[in-house]
C-alpha cells in the first residue's frame, strides 16, 4: 500500500506486551503494509525484559535486558516503525483522533492502541510510606534507586514487604547486593505465594527460603514506619500486631495498580473496582479505534499481572487488524494463568485451576459435568441441613517428600478422567506436558497415580517427544511445539539461536530453552540430520574423544592428529579446529604457545599473549592471585601505563587491565612488570582466569576462613593450566558470600568445619548459580577434590563448553559428578590428580620465555621489512584516556569496506615484480600448522605475505570487515578435501582474527560473507633468497589500499555511536560535564544556606492531593494479580 494511503497505528508504551504487539503486527502486515507504527514510551529505554529484572543486579546493563538491540529497530523496512523514548502522553483526544505529549506535541492516530501497563503500589494510608529509603520494585529507575540507596546502608537490615511473586523476587535481588546483613521478607498471611499455593506448599517454600538465609515473617502486617526524624530515613517498622523490626531499606512488593489514568482523564470507561480500562472480547474499550492490552486492560472484571495475558491480547488484536478481513475475527478467551518460575533457587510452578479444592471448581470439562448424577429437586438444601455441605466435586492427589523439598498436588475431577490444575515445588519438569491437559480438557488414559508420580526412565534426548503438536512449551511468547518444528523442517531455521530470533522462544524467562533445544535436535535427527558435536569437517570426533587419542598415543603435532584421527591427512585444519587442538596439547604436554610447532594454532589472544584490541594493541593484564598485591607492584604498573600512555581499568576479577600496548612494545613492557616480581596473568587464555576473594580473617570481623591464603593457594596452583574455555575461581571467607563463590567454574564457602565446594557456575549470557558438591572440606583436601574436578572436566568438555554447560550434560548431573569425584566410581581418581601435578609442576612464566627466546621475541615486531611503526586506528581521549575512536556500526554505511578489491588484480595499470623480504624469512614453513606470514611495509600500504605447505601468497593486510590491519594473523585452512580449484590443489583461505571473516588467499572471496573481497597479488620465492611480489607502483598502491585511506577515523562513526555522544541525551538531563570532586567546606549556595527542596515537597504535596498521578489502588498480588494489597 502507497504510504500515504496507510494508516497510523498510535502505541503508548513500549514494554514486553507493546513490543510483542509491534513484532507481530510488522510480522502480519509485512506482505499488505497498510499500517505505519508509531510507539510512545514514557522510560528513557527501549523495550526490556522486566520478568528478567533481577539478572539487574548482576550486570547492571540495561541493554543486556532490551528484548530487541537498537539496531533492530532502525532496521525496520520502509519506516514502518518509529519510536520515542523518554517521552509522556498526558492526554488522549478521541474527537480529533490525536494524543498529546509532555512536551505538547500532538501525534495523530488512526488506531490508538494502550499498552501502559501497571504501577507498583505503595500504601499511601501507612505512616511513613514516604520515608528515605522506601523503595518499590518495578522498573529499571527503581531498581537504580534501590541500588544506590543500599550501597550507604552496609551492615543493615533489608525488608520486603510482600510474599508474592514479585516479593520473593525482590528478597533475592536485595540478598545479591551484598549490602545488608539481614533481608526479611513480610507477608500478611500464614505462608508465601499465597496466590499460587496452598498452605503445604507455601510452607515448604518458606523453609527453604529460610535455609538461603533469608528471615520471613509471617501473619504480619506493617502499621506504620518508624522514620528517624532527623535524617527522615527509615528506622524500622512497627507491625500492627505492636511488634518492631529494626531495618534501613524497605521495598513494597504488594501488587500492582492498572495505568488507567489515561483513559479516565479522556472518558473512556474504566473499571471502578480494581481499574484498569474496560475493553470487549476484542479488546476494544469504549471508544472506537482505541484499543488496550497487557495489565491496563480489564476483561469481565478482571486484569492481569503475568506476561502470558498481556501476550495472548498481542495476539489477538494484531492478529484482527491484519487478518481479519479474510479470517473470523479472533476473540480474547480466558487466559492461562499459570506459572513457572525459579524464586530464590527454589522451582515453584502452579497450572490450571491449582485452587479448585479450596474454592470449588471455576470450570468443569463438559463430559465430566454430563457424566455427574443428576440431583431431585430440594435433595441438595436437604442433604446440607442433615450433613453439612456437599462434598467438594474433585479430587486432590499430593506427593510430599520433605527429604528432597519436592510438592506436588494435582487436581482431578472426582472420576479422575480429567486433570484440572496443580501445583509443584522443587520437581517442575513436567509441567510443560501437563498444562496442555488442562487446557485441552483431554480425558486421561492412564490412572492419576501414574501422572503424579511420572515416569523417569526417558532420557534428556527423548524429552518432548511425545508432546501433542499444538503444546504450548513457551508460555511468555505463545510458541507451540509445532512453529519449533515447521520452522526446522522448512529450513527456515538451522540453528537453535535462528530458532529463538524467529519465535522470541527463550527471550522471556527463559525456562523453555531445554526443551526447545530437545525438539529441535529430535527433529533434526528424524530429517537424516545427524547431530553430532564434531569439533568439524575435518574431525569425525567431539573434542572429549580427540583428547584421548591424543593423549593415548602421545601426539604433538597437527600433522600426526590429522593422520591419526583426521577426515583428511594433508589438511592445514580450519579455525574450529586448530584452537581446540592447541588446547589440548597445551593441557596435555604444556609447551609455549608461541613455539613454532603450535604457534599457527592458537586463537587470536593467545598468540601474542595478549587480548587483541580494535586498534590492532593489545591488553597486558598481570597476576594478582585472589586480588592481593603490594605497593611497590602497584606503582610499577601505574609508572608502566604512563610510560606508554595505557588505558587503565579495574577488571571484574580484581586485577589491573593496561589496554593499548603496541606489539613492538609487548616485551619492553613484560620485562618490567617481570622485573618487579610479576607474571602473565593469561587473561587472553582459555585457562584459570582469577580466584576472587573477600578479606575473610585476614581483616573481616565476621570471617571465619582465610579466604585471601586459599585463594592464593588455589590460583597459585591452578594458574597457566589450559582447558576447554576460561575458568574462574572464587572463595568467601563466610556464608555473606563477598567473593561470589556460587557463580564461579568452582567456589569455596567458609564453614566452622572447612569449607563448601561449589562447582558448575557462571555469569556471563547465560548465568548459573554453582552446586554443592562437598560440604565441610577440610582445607587439607581441598585440593586433591579440585583437582579431580578440573582434570575431569579438562579431559570431557565439549569444545569452548563452560563447566556450567558441562554439568548440565553430564549423565546424572552433580550425583554423578559426586560419585566420580568422591567416590570414585570410575577408579580414575589417582590417574586425574597425577595428570594435574604433572601439569602444576611443569608451569612456566609465558611473558619471562617470550622476552629471554630470541626466537619468540623475534615475533614481536608490527613489521618483518622494516622498523617504522604505523598506527591501524585513530585515538581520542576519554575521561583523561587515550582510546580508539569508535568503528561504526554495521548497519551504518562505510562501516564495512565493501569495494570490488579482489577485482584489483585486473584494473592495476602496470604491474611489476618486486622484492619484499628474504626467503629466510619462512624458513620451516611448511612444517608448521598455519605456514609462516608476514606483515610487510610498502609505501603507506600493509600487505600479509605466507608460505603454506610450498606455496607464495599475498594479500592486502586489511580486513575489510571492520577496516582492521591483522590478516597476516589470521588462521589458515582448508575446505573439505572435495574442494579443490583447477590445479586439483585445496583452496586455502584466512580467518581474521577479529570477526572470522574467511578471505579465499588465491581470489580474494570472502567465503562467509558476499559482499566483501580482498586484493591478492602473484607471489614466488626465487633463488637469490627474495620473495618477490607482482606489484603496481607505490603511488597506485596507496591510492587504492594506503593506511591512511582506510583507518578508522574521528567522525566515521556518526552521530550517536561517536564517542561520548550516545549519552548526549542523559547527560542533557542530569547536566553531566565530567567527574565532579567534593572538597572540604565548599559548597555550592555558602556553608550557611540549605537545600530549600521546594520542587520535590510541591510535588509530593501534588501527588498527595491527586493532582499527579491516580491514587486509586487496583490489582494487587504482585504478577499473580487479584485484588488488595499483597502484604
Amino acid at each position: 500500500m502507497a504510504s500515504g494511503n496507510r494508516k497510523k497505528v498510535v502505541i503508548v508504551g513500549l514494554g514486553m506486551v507493546g513490543i510483542s504487539f509491534i513484532e507481530k503486527l510488522l510480522k502480519l502486515d509485512a506482505r499488505e503494509r497498510e499500517y505505519d507504527i508509531i510507539v510512545i514510551g514514557e522510560e528513557p529505554h527501549l523495550a526490556y525484559n522486566r520478568v528478567g529484572l533481577t539478572s539487574f543486579f548482576d550486570h547492571r546493563k540495561v541493554e543486556n535486558l532490551y528484548l530487541n538491540p537498537l539496531e533492530w529497530y532502525k532496521a525496520v523496512p520502509d519506516q514502518a516503525l518509529s519510536y520515542h523514548l523518554n517521552t509522556k502522553v498526558t492526554a488522549i483526544n478521541p474527537s480529533s483522533k490525536t494524543v498529546t505529549c509532555a512536551d505538547n506535541q500532538e501525534v495523530a492516530y488512526d488506531i490508538l492502541v494502550l499498552a501502559t501497563g501497571s504501577d507498583a503500589v505503595l500504601p499511601r494510608h501507612t505512616p511513613g510510606h514516604d520515608a528515605k529509603g522506601v523503595f518499590v520494585y518495578r522498573t529499571i529507575d527503581d531498581l537504580e534507586k534501590l541500588i544506590e540507596f543500599s550501597a550507604t546502608q552496609k551492615g543493615t537490615v533489608g525488608a520486603v514487604v510482600g510474599g508474592g511473586l514479585l516479593g520473593l523476587e525482590a528478597a533475592k535481588a536485595m540478598m545479591d547486593l551484598q549490602c545488608f546483613d539481614k533481608v526479611a521478607v513480610i507477608e500478611r498471611n500464614r505462608w508465601v505465594l499465597s496466590r499460587q499455593l496452598d498452605a503445604d506448599a507455601g510452607g515448604m517454600v518458606v523453609e527453604q527460603v529460610r535455609t538461603l538465609g533469608v528471615e520471613v515473617l509471617l501473619s504480619k502486617r506493617v502499621g506504620k514506619i518508624d522514620v528517624d526524624d532527623t535524617t527522615g530515613g527509615v528506622k524500622g517498622v512497627f507491625f500492627e500486631d505492636g511488634e518492631y523490626m529494626s531495618c534501613s531499606t524497605i521495598c513494597f512488593a504488594i501488587g500492582v495498580r492498572p495505568r488507567d489514568e489515561l483513559a479516565r482523564k479522556a472518558g473512556i470507561k474504566c473499571a471502578d473496582r480494581g481499574g484498569g480500562i474496560i475493553v470487549d472480547d476484542s479488546l476494544q474499550t469504549s471508544e472506537p479505534d482505541i484499543y488496550a492490552i497487557g495489565e491496563c486492560a480489564s476483561w469481565q472484571a478482571q486484569t492481569f499481572g503475568l506476561i502470558a495475558p498481556g501476550i495472548e491480547m498481542a495476539d489477538v488484536l494484531s492478529f484482527n487488524l491484519t487478518q481479519a478481513k479474510l479470517h473470523q475475527p479472533r476473540l480474547y478467551k480466558r487466559p492461562d494463568l499459570s506459572t513457572k518460575l525459579k524464586l530464590l533457587g527454589v522451582e515453584v510452578a502452579s497450572f490450571g485451576d491449582f485452587f479448585a479444592d479450596r474454592d470449588g471448581p471455576k470450570y468443569l470439562p463438559a463430559r465430566a459435568t454430563k457424566s455427574s448424577p443428576p440431583s431431585t429437586p430440594g435433595s441438595t438444601a436437604i442433604k446440607t441441613l442433615t450433613t453439612g455441605p456437599p462434598p467438594s466435586p474433585v479430587k486432590s492427589l499430593t506427593y510430599k517428600d520433605p527429604f528432597l523439598n519436592i510438592y506436588k498436588k494435582y487436581i482431578f475431577t472426582l472420576d479422575g478422567k480429567y486433570l484440572l490444575g496443580g501445583m509443584m515445588i522443587g520437581d517442575t519438569k513436567d509441567y510443560v506436558k501437563l498444562v496442555p491437559l488442562v487446557k485441552t480438557q483431554k480425558q486421561l488414559d492412564i490412572p492419576p497415580s501414574e501422572l503424579i508420580l511420572g515416569n523417569n526412565k526417558k532420557s534428556e534426548d527423548d524429552e518432548g517427544s511425545d508432546l501433542p503438536p499444538d503444546t504450548q512449551i513457551c508460555s511468555c511468547h505463545n510458541v507451540t511445539n509445532t512453529d519449533v518444528i515447521t520452522l526446522t523442517k522448512t529450513k527456515e531455521c538451522k540453528t537453535l539461536s535462528e530458532i529463538k530470533s524467529c519465535t522470541k522462544a527463550g527471550t522471556g524467562c527463559g525456562g523453555c530453552m531445554p526443551l526447545v533445544t530437545s525438539i529441535f535436535n529430535s527433529t533434526m535427527k528424524s530429517m537424516g540430520n545427524e547431530v553430532t558435536n564434531h569439533l568439524c569437517e575435518h574431525f569425525a570426533h567431539s573434542r572429549s574423544e580427540l583428547y584421548h587419542i591424543v593423549m593415548v598415543k602421545q601426539l604433538k603435532t597437527l600433522s600426526s592428529v590429522m593422520a591419526a584421527a583426521g577426515t583428511d591427512p594433508d589438511s592445514v585444519g580450519c579455525e574450529a579446529c586448530k584452537p581446540a587442538i592447541a588446547s589440548i596439547f597445551s593441557s596435555l604436554w604444556n609447551r609455549h604457545v608461541m613455539d613454532k610447532t603450535v604457534h599457527g594454532l592458537q586463537d587470536t589472544n593467545d598468540r601474542f599473549l595478549g587480548n587483541i584490541q580494535r586498534n590492532g594493541t593489545f591488553s597486558v593484564i598481570p597476576r594478582v592471585s585472589a586480588g592481593e598485591i603490594t605497593p611497590d607492584k602497584l606503582i610499577v604498573m601505574g609508572e608502566v601505563a604512563k610510560q606508554y600512555n595505557l588505558y587503565t581499568k579495574i577488571t571484574g576479577g580484581q586485577r589491573i587491565d593496561m589496554f593499548g600496548a603496541k606489539k613492538g612494545d609487548l616485551l619492553p613492557i613484560w620485562k618490567r612488570l617481570v622485573d618487579a616480581g610479576m607474571e602473565s596473568g593469561h587473561a587472553y587464555a582459555k585457562s584459570l582466569r582469577t580466584v576472587k576473594s573477600c578479606v575473610g580473617t585476614t581483616w573481616c570481623r565476621y570471617g571465619i576462613g582465610d579466604s585471601v591464603g586459599m585463594a592464593v593457594r588455589l590460583e597459585e596452583r591452578y594458574k597457566s593450566i589450559r582447558a576447554p574455555h576460561k575458568i574462574k575461581g572464587g572463595v568467601s571467607g563466610c556464608v555473606r558470600e563477598c567473593a561470589e563463590a556460587q557463580n564461579k567454574d568452582f567456589g569455596l564457602i567458609a564453614t566452622e568445619k572447612g569449607f563448601n565446594i561449589f562447582v558448575g557456575g557462571n555469569g556471563g549470557a547465560k548465568p548459573r548459580h554453582s552446586e554443592l558438591l562437598a560440604k565441610d572440606v577440610p582445607p587439607s583436601e581441598v585440593i586433591p577434590i579440585l583437582d579431580r574436578y578440573l582434570m575431569f572436566y579438562i579431559r570431557t568438555a565439549d569444545k569452548l563448553q563452560r563447566t556450567a554447560r558441562w554439568l548440565e550434560t553430564l549423565p546424572g548431573g552433580i550425583s554423578y559428578l559426586r560419585e566420580v569425584i568422591l567416590e570414585d566410581k570410575l577408579n580414575i581418581n589417582a590417574s586425574l590428580e597425577a595428570q594435574m601435578q604433572e601439569l602444576v609442576d611443569s608451569f612456566f612464566d609465558e611473558w619471562a620465555e617470550a622476552i629471554n627466546n630470541p626466537a619468540i621475541a623475534a615475533k614481536f615486531s608490527q613489521f618483518a621489512n622494516t622498523t617504522d611503526t604505523m598506527e591501524n586506528c585513530e585515538v581520542e581521549v576519554d575521561r583523561g584516556q587515550f582510546r580508539p575512536v569508535m568503528w561504526p556500526k554495521d548497519s551504518a554505511p562505510g562501516s564495512s569496506a565493501k569495494e570490488d578489491f579482489k577485482g584489483l588484480r585486473s584494473r592495476w595499470s602496470e604491474t611489476t615484480w618486486q622484492p619484499v623480504l628474504e626467503t629466510s624469512y619462512f624458513e620451516g614453513a611448511d612444517d608448521t600448522p598455519n605456514g609462516i606470514s608476514a606483515n610487510i611495509k610498502r609505501g603507506d600500504t600493509q600487505l600479509a605475505v605466507w608460505r603454506i605447505k610450498g606455496r607464495w601468497f599475498t594479500t592486502q593486510q586489511m580486513c575489510p570487515h571492520k577496516r582492521t590491519f591483522a590478516l597476516s594473523d589470521g588462521f589458515v585452512g582448508e575446505e573439505s578435501s572435495c574442494d579443490k580449484n583447477t590445479e586439483g590443489r585445496k583452496a586455502p583461505w584466512v580467518s581474521c582474527p577479529y570477526h572470522k571473516r574467511n578471505f579465499d588467499l588465491q581470489s580474494g572471496e570472502c567465503k562467509n560473507d558476499a559482499e566483501l573481497s580482498i586484493a591478492t597479488f602473484e607471489t614466488e620465492g626465487r633463488e637469490d633468497g627474495l620473495v618477490y611480489v607482482k606489484l603496481p607502483s607505490v603511488e597506485e598502491l596507496d591510492r587504492e589500499l594506503g593506511t591512511k585511506r582506510w583507518i578508522v577515523k574521528k567522525g566515521d562513526a556518526g552521530g550517536e555511536a561517536e564517542g561520548g555522544q550516545q549519552f548526549k541525551e542523559l547527560d542533557k538531563k542530569i547536566g553531566f560535564v565530567g567527574r565532579r570532586v567534593k572538597r572540604a567546606n565548599v559548597r555550592p549556595s555558602g556553608p550557611e544556606v540549605d537545600l530549600d527542596m521546594g520542587k520535590p515537597i510541591r510535588l509530593m504535596v501534588q501527588q498527595g492531593r491527586g493532582e499527579g498521578k491516580g491514587t486509586g489502588v487496583g490489582n494487587g498480588g504482585g504478577c499473580g494479580g487479584g485484588g488488595g494489597l499483597d502484604w
